[in-house]
């Protein structure tokens, strides 16, 4: 940072910290990994967003590729009425009331009072309330493709409440010809069965896709201590990771200047001691 860079930024600090405010680099968020997506020329023909909800993250993947067809799979009924205003706003989009799960046939879901904690596993917290259990249509990402008529390539969300795993393991097709993917991660052992996020590395490593970001962290009340995020994944060969530098010349000869001007500028007031 240079030094009329780092004067303005600490006159801007100095005067938002009485006001218990504190200036940082805007964090990436999960439209910005998916404007480096597009900006590599990688362009989805299916979304598949499963755990869908309102149909929030539907409608933000599609400001970004409007062309793409829109799977919204939720198991729960009731957001049926947001994900079908959803439907008719998308320029083409489908809602499927269902579970998207390792097996075809029928899941049970723990309904929780906040609807979207709901899931396919038991919390760890046995205070937590809800509604009930219920049973629910469960299909495999493969066989929704394939029911839906839906070709690659695919941009895939899963945000399934610890069960994330088990949704891919019922997609090894589709993955296939996969750009991305996009998973809620889990930093504590809240769900009964879950995977935290070292185990969702490995198992995604396993299956040809390396982390690729890490967006929208989570930070639990209980105590400010890091509880979910979304993680994105892109396959070992992407063309996001083709290449290897760390910054452009440019860049380098800026981020060089700035540490010589640090380094200096320390160095001196050690040599006036």
């Amino acid at each position: 940072m240079s030094r009329l860079r780092r004067t303005v930024h600490g006159l801007v600090d100095g005067a938002l910290r009485p006001l218990g405010l504190e200036l940082r680099r805007r964090r990436p968020t999960v439209r910005t990994v998916l404007e480096r997506i597009e900006g590599a020329a990688l362009r989805p023909a299916t979304v598949l967003d499963v755990g869908a909800a309102y149909g929030d993250w539907a409608a933000e993947c599609a400001a970004v590729f409007p062309a793409a067809r829109y799977l919204l799979i939720e198991p729960l009924e009731e957001f049926t009425p947001f994900l079908r205003e959803r439907e008719a706003s998308l320029s083409d989009a489908r809602h499927l009331c269902l579970a998207a799960a390792r097996d075809d046939g029928e899941a049970t879901i723990h309904v929780h009072a906040d609807l979207v904690g709901s899931s396919l596993l038991d919390e760890q917290d046995r205070s937590l309330s809800g509604i009930g259990d219920r049973v629910v249509r469960a299909a495999t990402i493969d066989t929704i493709v394939a029911e839906t008529g839906s070709a690659g390539p695919f941009l895939l969300k899963v945000d399934a409440q610890g069960a994330e795993l088990d949704v891919l393991a019922g997609a090894p097709g589709t993955l296939d010809e996969t750009l991305a993917v996009v998973l809620e991660v889990s930093f504590q052992a809240f769900f009964v069965g879950g995977p935290e996020v070292g185990e969702v590395v490995r198992a995604m490593a396993e299956r040809g896709f390396v982390l690729y970001d890490v967006v929208e962290p989570l930070y639990r009340p209980l105590d400010g201590a890091l509880a979910q995020a979304d993680a994105v994944f892109v396959p070992v060969s992407s063309p996001l990771r083709s290449d290897p530098r760390f910054v452009d010349a440019v860049g380098r000869a800026r981020r060089d200047a700035d540490f010589r001007e640090g380094f200096e500028s320390r160095l001196r007031r050690i040599s006036r001691r």
